[in-house]
């Protein structure tokens, strides 16, 4: 086992390179094989780590990465990932669209003010800059919407014309792909094919057309396209319960997130457990302290549900979630100090899933993983041959 930092006697993420490699198989192999895969490692790989896990993805088959801001991708670029197309798609104004150029990123351009910025970092770089457009296919979120289509279709062809940009894709995001069969679903593909036929009409010659995400790839092949952008089924997570657990999906949750026993305790019958007494023990039992809190992201919302594997037995947060750490309710066993908890992991050994603690907290598995903070060390196993394969 190897750690970008130190492994940690309290708590630690670990994360199984193993599973991305597989995950970024299965979905190449078996559920998307005609198209390139793009992982995104956004928000620091979902909370994984981006760069270990973009190097684990690369090297089991994927042909791009994906990230939000344009500081996630230069920071890509800065550890040695040089040579493989990135496509960056939150820009701001004002944003370094000219250190985007010369990284050589794909950037996504969804208005005039952003194909504006791009042509004037073109200009002071002497460089083409790669862009993709972006249309909002009823989303509602970032995208050109189809009335403003052909005017920045057209402005963006005269900069090509210019020398100024290159258009590389055309691309857009579904709104209830996590739902199958939801009507919006085919109706944005077919507004998204319609847009393409529009931009290629006009002279776009796009190297990739794509609005396909983690559920869309798994449930909607045919919004597969030129390529598929898998998020959180690369770290092995279902997106939505309606499409199957990770399971069912062939799919191996990367994360496990685990600490120690810092404290047993027995506590009489009628004491309060935590801030407001919101617990209060039926009869004489034990607790123990879990020395992870909100601040290092465990949601608040779970409090009085979060499942937590204490030995063989599946035990609750009693009472509130507290900033640094938070209470079980052991019923009357009591294990050492320093004994393991594990709050979740993939499931197979009985211990909770991400999901359940999403379904606990109200929420979104996306949202379990994403919110580990930084004072959680993230400990890496299975990590092999990185290099992305030839």
């Amino acid at each position: 086992m190897t750690t970008e930092t130190a492994p940690h006697h309290r708590a630690c993420a670990e994360i199984d390179l193993d599973a991305v490699r597989h995950n970024i198989r299965v979905l190449r192999a078996g559920i998307a094989p005609h198209v390139q895969l793009m992982a995104v490692v956004k928000a620091d790989g979902y909370g994984h780590g981006a760069l270990r896990c973009a190097r684990a993805a690369l090297a089991a088959g994927a042909s791009w990465l994906g990230t939000a801001t344009p500081h996630e991708a230069l920071a890509l670029r800065s550890a040695g990932i040089a040579d493989v197309p990135v496509l960056c798609w939150l820009w701001a104004p004002g944003d370094p669209w000219d250190r985007g150029i010369q990284a050589g990123f794909d950037m996504s351009v969804s208005a005039l003010w952003a194909l504006d910025e791009v042509r004037a970092a073109a200009r002071a770089t002497g460089r083409t800059a790669r862009i993709q457009l972006k249309a909002d296919t009823g989303l509602g979120r970032n995208g050109c919407q189809p009335a403003d289509w052909p005017r920045l279709v057209g402005e963006a062809l005269d900069a090509q014309g210019d020398g100024l940009v290159e258009v590389t894709g055309l691309w857009s995001h579904l709104a209830c792909a996590d739902v199958p069969g939801h009507p919006l679903n085919a109706t944005q593909v077919d507004v998204f094919r319609s847009m393409v036929e529009q931009a290629e009409r006009a002279g776009v010659e796009p190297e990739v057309r794509h609005i396909a995400n983690s559920a869309a790839t798994l449930t909607l092949p045919e919004a597969h396209f030129d390529l598929v952008r898998t998020g959180v089924a690369l770290y092995g997570l279902s997106p939505g319960p309606a499409i199957g657990t990770s399971a069912r999906l062939g799919l191996r949750p990367a994360m496990s997130l685990k600490a120690s026993m810092a404290l047993v305790k027995r506590l009489p019958g009628g004491h309060g457990v935590s801030y407001g007494r919101h617990h209060v023990t039926e009869d004489e039992t034990t607790v123990g302290l879990i020395p992870l809190g909100y601040a290092d992201g465990i949601p608040r919302h779970a409090s009085g549900r979060g499942p937590v594997l204490v030995g063989d037995d599946i035990r609750q947060v009693a009472g509130q979630v507290a900033m640094d750490q938070f209470m079980v309710d052991l019923g009357g066993d009591a294990p050492e100090p320093g004994s393991p908890a594990v709050l979740f992991g993939p499931g197979s050994r009985g211990e909770p899933t991400a999901q359940d603690w999403a379904e606990a907290a109200g929420t979104l598995v996306y949202d379990i993983v994403t919110r580990i903070g930084t004072r959680v060390p993230r400990v890496y196993a299975n990590g092999g041959d990185e290099h992305p394969a030839p």
